[in-house]
């Protein structure tokens, strides 16, 4: 484990500790909140049986969305306290998962072709190159599996609600991949809709939309679509989060495909 894993994952332990929102196990779920949660834009169909990776997607969440629909759910992520939070979110179902402690960027421990699905969480703006975590998930998916990544959109890191200066949103940072050394870092734990606490965040760091959708294409995945995060009122005031999804989504999906 390279030193800028070891600081993330004592980071999201100490996260995980704090309660961050990424870290609440999912224990009100039924089957359809599971799959609109997994699956909003009807890309998987039914998986019942089929083998899910959750790609560094600890937390207690996507896991038992997946179990919960007939999966068969392994979940990998390299901080011990949000598997810890799977584990717990599994007992309350009464189901099951494979829960492996690792590295996204090193899936040797799984043999080729092992998965159906791979759901990777917004977990690839905390290493730097993405480039060996898509060899690994290329290596694992099954000719016909599907891959969903949700990664930080890299025209707007580091750009807050705050950032607005009357007319627009600053743009606090180059376009490109590398690391992004942000404003605050400090990450907001927000519980019953106020402030509780502030805990340092990982290190992050930025991958263009070149990067990774020629990267996908380059290992032969066909791409099914993409969507950004807008927001839910685009005509909230101004200074307000909702306000500045509008003008800069944060957040960007893709669902590949490996060709069959």
């Amino acid at each position: 484990m390279d030193e800028i894993t070891r600081y993330n994952q004592e980071r999201w332990n100490a996260l995980v500790q704090a309660n961050i929102e990424w870290s609440r196990p999912a224990l009100d779920l039924t089957p359809e909140p599971a799959r609109l949660a997994v699956d909003p834009f009807d890309i998987m169909g039914d998986v019942q049986g089929r083998t899910v990776l959750c790609l560094a997607s600890g937390g207690g969440q996507q896991s038992v969305a997946f179990a919960l629909l007939g999966a068969q759910v392994t979940v990998l992520d390299f901080s011990e306290h949000q598997l810890e939070r799977d584990r717990q979110a599994l007992e309350h179902y009464g189901l099951q998962a494979r829960l492996v402690q690792g590295d996204m960027r090193d899936l040797s421990q799984f043999g080729r072709a092992a998965f159906d699905v791979i759901w990777h969480a917004y977990s690839i703006n905390f290493v730097p190159d993405s480039r060996p975590v898509f060899d690994q998930v290329a290596r694992v998916l099954r000719p016909g599996g599907l891959y969903r990544i949700e990664w930080h959109n890299p025209f707007s890191m580091d750009t807050y609600e705050t950032h607005w200066t009357g007319e627009g949103y600053l743009l606090k940072h180059r376009y490109g991949d590398g690391e992004v050394i942000p404003e605050d870092p400090e990450w907001e734990i927000w519980e019953e809709g106020r402030l509780a606490r502030k805990v340092a965040g990982p290190r992050i760091f930025s991958h263009s939309l070149s990067t990774v959708v020629n990267g996908l294409i380059g290992r032969g995945f066909i791409l099914k679509g993409m969507w950004e995060e807008r927001s839910r009122d685009p005509e909230s005031a101004p200074g307000t989060w909702e306000h500045l999804k509008a003008f800069a989504p944060p957040w960007l999906t893709i669902w590949a495909q490996v060709q069959p």
